[in-house]
Parts: C-alpha cells; structure tokens; sequence
C-alpha cells in the first residue's frame, strides 16, 4: 500500500537522496551538484510558507494495488518518491503558474507512484488561486514522464532544443501545461 502526505523533517533525508541519484545518475535534472538536506529544509520551508504542498509517498512494503490501494494520511514506511508545486518563476506576474515536480526513487518507477503524486497535487492546486501547472520535463529519451503528464490533461505548450548538456550530451525540455480554470 502507497501512502501520500505532506513532507516531514524525517523524510529530508529520503528526499535528499533521490534527488542526488537524478542529479548524479541521470537527465530528468540539470542540477550538476545535488543540493544537501539543509537546502532541502529551507526549500521545503518556502514552498510550506508560500502555502504550497510537498508530498512524499511511502510504501509498508506491501502490494501497492495501484490506484485504488492508495491513501492519503498517516506515516506508513519508507518514502519512495515526492512531488511539489512551486511558483514557475520568481516574477509577481507568474504568481498564479505553478511548477510540478515529481521524483522517485530507484527502483519505485512504474507502478503508479507518480500518478498518486500527481494527482494530489492537481487537487491540492485546484484549491489554490493558481490557474496553470507547468511541467518542465527533460527529454533524455525516456517518455514515461510526457505520458504521465498528458494522461492528466497537460498539453505540449513548446519545446527548448538543445538548452542543457549534461553527461556529455544536449538535452531538450518540453513544456506542458495544464489549465485549471
């Protein structure tokens, strides 16, 4: 069973090192240097401030059942994935665009982990004043996350060619954007 709930000062450390094995291992960010548990904390702090969700999603190591074996509350196991919506930038005007982002951890990746995540943060940002989610996903070859997306309703919105070069290649990013009004 996958439980999803807000993020806690235990789970720092899980989110910490699923970032760095994307950062170090992979494309899915343009980071070069994963960020440590105290930048976690003071990230986690402004999106909390800023009235925003980070979710973690936990396993008890049971069957996961998909959809319908998730629930949304108490610590349950081990964290295998978060997700978080922040401002898309920092100018006043983007105010009411949202940025997603969702990781999981090695070895959590196709069994509906980030549909669970995804789909709590769309509920959770309905009931706020946003009127848009973006996604901004590195296209390293991989569709699983362009799928995920446009199975909620994300459009393809534009794509950057060629603006990261990480692991000795160029890497595009595709925008997709979902209106919530």
């Amino acid at each position: 069973m996958t439980t999803i709930r807000d993020l806690t000062e235990a789970d720092v450390p899980a989110v910490t090192a699923i970032y760095a094995h994307y950062v170090t291992g992979g494309v899915a960010t343009f980071d070069e240097t994963p960020p440590g548990a105290g930048e976690w904390r003071a990230k986690a702090a402004a999106l909390t401030a800023a009235g925003l969700p980070f979710l973690v999603a936990e396993d008890d190591g049971g069957n996961d059942g998909g959809d319908d074996g998730a629930v949304i509350g108490p610590v349950t196991g081990p964290v295998i994935g978060y997700a978080y919506l922040s401002q898309y930038r920092p100018k006043p005007a983007y105010r009411h665009s949202l940025e997603v982002s969702i990781y999981l951890a090695p070895g959590a990746t196709g069994r509906g982990l980030g549909r669970l995540l995804l789909g709590e943060l769309i509920r959770r940002a309905s009931a706020t004043d946003a009127r848009s989610l973006i996604a901004v996903i590195a296209d390293g070859g991989d569709p699983a996350s362009l799928r995920l997306h446009a199975a909620f309703g994300f459009q393809e919105a534009g794509r950057l060619s060629n603006v990261g070069f990480k692991h000795g290649r160029w890497i595009d990013t595709v925008l997709m954007q979902l209106d919530l009004r």
